[in-house]
């Protein structure tokens, strides 16, 4: 089988990780393909049609209200007084069922379209599996204190304009501690219009300077998501942690997936490349204890880079972007990374925009989130197995590293991690003494089955020869002297002397 075969459902087209509209920036699925301008516009139009939807559906509300109270004065004068309720009632009756059916049916909203789950998510009953302990909360307060004195020093640097932005980023935080309530869609337009608008206003400041601006609101992200952190990460208005243990569950049930059905271009057995993929590791899992987003993002680019070198060692070459997926996707599989998709919403809706839209660090996100969706779809065809032995390694009825022969596991090993190879033999002495064992087994039960069949036989052979032989008893004999009648005659018997010398 050709190595493009072999890869045909990993491989994804680079044209595919940018943006559909063609704008040139790296999309994100999040955004159903689109990057964070685009994404953002659409958001607009949609929100302002549906500003003038709810606007023409009030003015029709209203305009009936005023029909409906219109017809039911000028009945009241027509109708004799003892009927004067009924038809009015009747009217105001059929009126208010008309507008609920009519709110009915504008039910579709903004929010619903671009994130279908934001509002239908049920919140959590209990916040008692969200309660810190002390020890986390003491290192959250002495964080956000760190960050509070970085930030102010920082603006000091500024001088006049640096006391303007700590006066806004402290009104934006107390003003975002009053809307606790909103979906999460809604908290990041919020934390992206203060972005934008404290971004447009620091390139009027510093006329143009983009790498001033950048600079000043990497301190401003730092700040504000520091100190929003808690309310804004997997809010109880998301489903986000429904996914976090789907995904989890997802990872742990693809285990037995080895490097070989990945096509991974990295040999474990060399110590420099071994080094990288636990580095890789450690990085992708690491990126959950951090607070901001580009913090995060830091940790997915240096993992990444770790991924890049371990394939270049191995393959003595600079590696390529078809070579760095799969071994992402294998990197993530491995790690099983703690709240992944919380990690990647979150990263997705506060992150300063630009930082996912070009450079290394939008360019490494966008192949996390691609893994992270090649991981949820992947089947059979993707890893060249039959659907048959897909549900039966899924299923954990059987498992492609447990072969029958132990030198084909061996052949293997130039793409096997050394502790894995360690354990299968180790495994294979704990076989071979089991079946020593087993046979020592049998012949101790063996030995005993000859021990009584041998006892068996002796008793039966002994109790042949006494009933061939059988005991006679002799009477007595009696003593010579016994008819000796005259023994008193007899000298008495002599007794020895002693003689005093």
């Amino acid at each position: 089988m050709s190595q493009r075969s072999e890869r045909r459902g990993i491989h994804v087209d680079q044209s595919e990780l940018l943006c559909k509209k063609g704008c040139g920036y790296y999309g994100n699925a999040a955004w159903q393909g689109l990057c964070s301008k685009c994404w953002r516009e659409e958001y607009q139009k949609a929100r302002q049609r549906q500003i003038q939807e709810d606007w023409a559906l009030a003015e029709k509300l209203q305009r009936e209200e005023e029909a409906a109270y219109v017809s039911s004065h000028s009945s009241s004068q027509t109708q004799p007084p003892q009927s004067h309720s009924q038809p009015s009632l009747a009217t105001f009756s059929k009126f208010e069922e008309k507008k609920t059916n009519e709110k009915t049916r504008k039910v579709t909203t903004v929010k619903k379209f671009f994130s279908p789950s934001s509002r239908t998510a049920p919140k959590k009953e209990s916040h008692e599996g969200k309660t810190p302990s002390p020890s986390i909360t003491r290192q959250s307060s002495i964080e956000t204190d760190r960050v509070s004195r970085d930030f102010l020093e920082f603006l000091k640097t500024l001088q006049k304009p640096g006391r303007e932005i700590h006066k806004q980023s402290r009104a934006f935080i107390e003003s975002m501690g009053n809307k606790k309530d909103l979906s999460a869609e809604e908290l990041s337009e919020c934390v992206q219009d203060f972005y934008q608008g404290m971004s447009d206003r620091l390139l009027n400041h510093f006329k143009g300077s983009s790498e001033k601006v950048d600079r000043v609101m990497d301190q401003v992200e730092k700040y504000i998501m520091t100190r929003l952190y808690k309310s804004v990460f997997c809010p109880e208005t998301s489903d986000d942690e429904k996914k976090d243990l789907a995904t989890q569950r997802r990872i742990r049930a693809l285990h037995w997936v080895t490097i070989q059905m990945l096509c991974v271009p990295v040999d474990e057995e060399i110590p420099e490349v071994s080094d990288s993929v636990v580095k890789a590791i450690t990085d992708i899992i690491e990126m959950d204890s951090k607070r901001v987003p580009r913090d995060k993002l830091a940790f997915i680019t240096s993992c990444s880079k770790h991924i890049f070198n371990a394939i270049r060692v191995t393959k003595n070459e600079p590696a390529s972007a078809d070579d760095f997926l799969p071994t992402l996707i294998y990197i993530v599989l491995k790690a099983n990374p703690p709240r992944l998709q919380s990690n990647i919403q979150y990263i997705t809706r506060f992150c300063n925009p630009s930082r996912l839209m070009t450079g290394e660090d939008g360019y490494y996100f966008t192949n996390l989130c691609c893994a992270v969706a090649f991981i949820e779809k992947l089947d059979a065809h993707s890893l060249n197995l039959s659907p048959e032995d897909f549900e039966r390694y899924m299923s954990g009825q059987a498992s492609p590293r447990r072969q029958d022969d132990p030198a084909a596991w061996l052949q293997s090993g130039s793409r096997v991690n050394p502790a894995l190879s360690q354990i299968h033999h180790n495994l294979s002495v704990l076989s071979n003494l089991e079946k020593r064992q087993q046979q020592v087994m049998e012949g101790a039960q063996s030995l005993q089955t000859e021990l009584a069949e041998w006892q068996d036989s002796v008793a039966r052979e002994v109790q042949e020869i006494l009933e061939r032989y059988p005991l006679e008893i002799k009477s007595r004999a009696s003593a010579i002297d016994a008819e000796n009648v005259e023994n008193d005659r007899l000298p008495p018997p002599l007794q020895p002397q002693v003689f005093a010398g």
